[in-house]
């Protein structure tokens, strides 16, 4: 690699640290007050409210495209959108709305099937993102970005029903949703409740970490040498890791019918580290695609550890 080459690499890895640590932090703080108003007023503004941020990030983006904008303007978009609530806190929502709806014990299947369509629309994307960018450069796909956020907005203020039926009245700006949250993992009238919602959460905060961490560092892998791959070529690999999703709910509906929830998750967790230890030794593109190949029961631990969660916490904790 030259050292030009290696100079863009290095910015690109600071400038997404930054922006996706500055969402996080603000996101973190959002979600937080989102997720328990959400129990009291119900759970359509959680659905609004961060399509809405999205969409304004997806706009900044691309006023700092067009305007060729230095690169830390785009965090301006990445804060926007953190303060309302993210991406996060719209999984949050449909999470705690598929909660509300269903019985216990199918739970977990319905839970991957939200995980599911996740997947699809990821594959669908980087499919259509690849190709396109190859073909017209960047700010195009962002118009659908922008456009598609914007349908969200109005499909959930027109078409969702509200899915809290005892809506009680709640500030949204108060320190009742902190010590709420709080409350939750702090006690408890079942032996061990407490501990097992502090390891479920810790559990899925380390895997979900491990997953939106590793899609960055292999997008810069897969551009550097030895594979230097083309932004196609990286869509058809972020396609095939979306597709994870969809195997891993076949898989878990099949593998419900013989082994409990728990060894699903653990499969899933070898699945994933397999992969990832292939991806670390892949030198051409067929040993790449190899490891996207073994990971295809990757996402059959996150719908496992959320229903387990979501079984453990109240109606009116979700």
């Amino acid at each position: 690699m030259t050292e030009f080459g290696t100079e863009v690499e290095t910015l690109t890895s600071h400038w997404n640290l930054y922006i996706n640590v500055g969402g996080f932090a603000v996101g973190l703080f959002s979600a937080t007050l989102l997720g328990p108003w959400s129990d009291r007023v119900g759970r359509r503004p959680i659905l609004i409210l961060p399509a809405v941020g999205l969409s304004l990030q997806a706009a900044v983006y691309l006023i700092v495209m067009y305007q060729e904008l230095p690169v830390g303007f785009f965090l301006i978009g990445r804060l926007l959108s953190g303060l309302l609530g993210d991406f996060n806190t719209i999984l949050a929502g449909c999470f705690s709305y598929i909660a509300d709806i269903t019985d216990k014990p199918s739970r977990t299947f319905r839970v991957a099937v939200l995980e599911a369509c996740l997947g699809m629309a990821g594959m669908f994307g980087s499919i259509i993102g690849g190709q396109w960018s190859k073909a017209q450069g960047y700010i195009n796909p962002f118009w659908l970005v922008l456009a598609l956020n914007v349908a969200t907005v109005i499909y959930a203020v027109v078409f969702v029903k509200e899915s809290v039926t005892a809506k009680r009245p709640g500030k949204l700006l108060t320190m009742e949703h902190y010590r709420s949250v709080y409350r939750l993992y702090s006690s408890g009238q079942e032996t061990g409740r407490r501990h097992r919602l502090c390891l479920y959460a810790l559990s899925l905060f380390i895997v979900v970490t491990v997953h939106f961490g590793v899609k960055d560092i292999l997008i810069l892998f897969e551009l550097s040498s030895p594979l230097c791959w083309r932004s196609d070529q990286i869509g058809y690999g972020s396609a095939i890791e979306h597709l994870t999703y969809l195997s891993s709910l076949l898989a878990l509906k099949m593998m419900q019918c013989f082994l409990a929830d728990s060894w699903i998750a653990q499969i899933g967790l070898l699945s994933n580290m397999a992969g990832l230890v292939t991806f670390s030794i892949a030198v051409t593109s067929a040993v790449m695609f190899t490891g996207y190949g073994i990971r295809f029961l990757a996402m059959a631990t996150t719908p496992v550890i959320r229903a387990k969660l979501s079984k453990l916490a109240d109606v009116t904790e979700q």
